[in-house]
Formats: structure tokens, sequence, C-alpha cells
């Protein structure tokens, strides 16, 4: 075998490591719906079980998420492909992928600036669906199939806003449905805007 041939292309990684994430984040979202509703109808124990879950999924997606980045910087110092003995075609991303969480985390930073500091969920996720409407694809815009009624890319924005707040750059004691951005999180917001427009 030459080398090269029978290798999986960086991008088939990339995308088995979101379906990978968009699953876990499905699960998660149905252990919180089954724990809200076992909330509600009295059963105290089931409430406090599927939280436990939903927590430990959360969790586990964080080292998902962790070795992605592990395998973007893993590849990231291999400017030239090995040659095959065959002619291959461009890459290009799997239809039905979705906008990986990290595109919005700009968008949101932004949004959150523009609206004063601190927003709704809703006014910032409309705010950050209008920057993002070049961005987002049929697939981001469909609802998910656990979730009659969520959008797409709606669920990958919150989960963005979980690591953002994990990462410190909003903040974790906002009230319920209030999304706020951290002084950490403004100075991250110049940084890549200095960043951006130098080079």
């Amino acid at each position: 075998m030459k080398m090269g041939e029978g290798l999986i292309s960086r991008n088939e990684v990339n995308t088995a490591f979101e379906m990978l994430l968009e699953k876990i984040e499905l699960l998660a979202n149905q252990l919180n719906e089954q724990g809200a509703e076992a909330f509600k109808a009295g059963d105290y124990d089931g409430a406090r079980c599927a939280a436990e879950q939903a927590t430990q999924l959360a969790d586990f997606r964080e080292k998902v998420k962790s070795l992605k980045k592990e395998w973007e910087l893993l590849n990231a110092g291999q400017l030239t492909r090995p040659r095959t003995s065959r002619r291959t075609r461009p890459e290009r991303l799997a239809r039905g992928l979705r906008t990986p969480e990290e595109a919005f985390r700009i968008p949101i930073l932004e949004s959150l600036v523009e609206l004063g500091g601190k927003a709704s969920v809703r006014e910032v996720l409309d705010l950050v669906g209008q920057k993002m409407k070049d961005v987002l694809t049929s697939y981001d815009q469909a609802e998910l199939p656990s979730t009659p009624g969520t959008i797409r890319w709606r669920n990958t924005a919150q989960w963005c806003r979980l690591t953002l707040v994990r990462e410190g750059l909003l903040k974790p004691d906002s009230p319920q449905g209030i999304w706020e951005i951290s002084d950490a999180g403004r100075k991250y917001l110049d940084d890549w805007k200095n960043k951006s427009s130098n080079g």
C-alpha cells in the first residue's frame, strides 16, 4: 500500500466528532426534559437522577471536544498531503453536518456587547441568527428530531454559551434566561478584533 492510501481524511474525522457531539447533546437535552417532567410530577428522585446523568453527559461532551481540539492541533502542521496514486476531489463538509459550536463564539460575544452587555436568550439568539445568516445551512435551520420546535443552530449556540461560561467569558450567575458577558469576555473579543484587523 502506498503512503496515504486507505487513510480516512481529516475532514471525515472532524465530521465524526461533530456527529458524536450532536448525539451527546441530544441525549443531554432529553435527560433535562425528563428531569423537568419528573420534577413537575413530584418524582424528585427521578428528577435528581436525570439531572446527574445530564451533568455526566455534559462533562463527557467536554472530553470529546478536548479530543477534537487535540486532533485539530495534531493536523495543524500538515501543510502538504501525502500523495496518492489516484486523483482526489477537494474535500467538502458532509451533507447534513451542522455548523460547529466554535463558529458561534464571536457572534454571541458581539451580540451581547451590542445589546448592552446582557440580554434575554431570545434577543441574543435573534441577533446571532442575523449575524450568521450567510453561514447557517438548511440543516442548521431544521428542527431537532428529539425536540420538535427547537431549531438545531439555536441548540448548538446554547451549548456554546455553556462553554463560554466554563471559560469565564460569560457570567455564570446571571438570572435564568439572561446571558451576560464578563470582563474576560470583553477582553477576549477585543483581542480577537485586534488580531483580525492586524492580520
